[in-house]
């Protein structure tokens, strides 16, 4: 049987790293890509076929993916979305620049990459394209709005997307991570410096009581953080079972918050969620 095929992003670090060893470990043959080339570099000398893949940068994308679809004689098994940033602040000091490349990096690159995937696909009859969403995708949680409003849309194209391959050999994938162990939060930093003016804010005696010292503080782990090992474990059943769940949830808040957005009123969700 020919080795499995999958190309994975933001493979640098944190979950997409864990990814790219956790599959090829399994027999995958793995193509991990990063948004720098520096780090590409890196994992091609731990290895890895690595390529450079920024989703805010179109050229980047078609040249990832026809690499990948040169070296493998034109098929690939598996898409796994995963690369995404955070950035910090509340609505009102968002500028809509700001959200435009957020999304850009968070959601526009993931759909292009997507859509260039499909028809590879579809010519040999069988793909997985799993999407990496988080708990934010489905409850709001305050200073997230522009990773949130991201991962809402992500989760919005990503359903619709099932259906619509619901009459092909292609299955789409939801996954929902909670509190992972990675670097998302010190790489916001150079997010939150380039765009929010938080001493200008009406809200600066906020950000300094609690934003400020959550980015910049060494913060306590939070005691249902898990390692990325925790998705890694459910992309394995989302690419390898016959039949993949829609969505699979990751770490006990994530299942604690989606019974509590099915069961309570709008209005006492928001107060428990201000609560945290």
């Amino acid at each position: 049987m020919a080795q499995r095929s999958i190309l994975i992003t933001g493979c640098s670090s944190g979950i997409g790293n864990a990814a790219a060893h956790g599959l090829r470990d399994r027999g995958w043959r793995v193509f991990a890509s990063c948004r720098q080339e520096a780090d590409a570099e890196r994992l091609r000398g731990e290895g890895f076929e690595s390529l450079r893949l920024d989703y805010t940068d179109t050229a980047s994308i078609h040249a990832a993916l026809a690499e990948v679809l040169s070296r493998t004689g034109g098929t690939l098994d598996a898409l796994y979305n995963n690369g995404a940033h955070g950035l910090p602040g509340a609505v009102e000091d968002l500028p809509t620049d700001a959200l435009r490349a957020t999304f850009e990096a968070n959601f526009f690159g993931w759909h292009e990459l997507t859509r260039a995937a499909i028809p590879a696909m579809r010519a040999q009859g069988h793909g997985r394209i799993v999407n990496c969403s988080s708990v934010l995708g489905f409850v709001p949680y305050k200073w997230r709005a522009a990773y949130t409003a991201t991962k809402y849309a992500l989760e919005g194209l990503t359903d619709t997307l099932r259906l619509e391959m619901s009459d092909t050999p292609i299955k789409v994938i939801l996954i929902e991570p909670g509190p992972i162990r990675s670097n998302i939060r010190k790489n916001s930093i150079v997010h939150f410096e380039r765009w929010i003016d938080w001493q200008a804010s009406p809200r600066a005696d906020q950000y300094r009581e609690t934003l400020l010292k959550r980015l910049y503080d060494d913060p306590a782990r939070d005691r249902f953080e898990k390692g990325p090992e925790a998705v890694v474990k459910k992309l394995v059943h989302a690419l390898e079972s016959r039949n993949p769940q829609p969505r699979y949830l990751v770490t006990t808040p994530t299942h604690v918050m989606a019974a509590l957005r099915r069961l309570l009123p709008t209005r006492a969700l928001d107060a428990l969620i201000r609560m945290g």
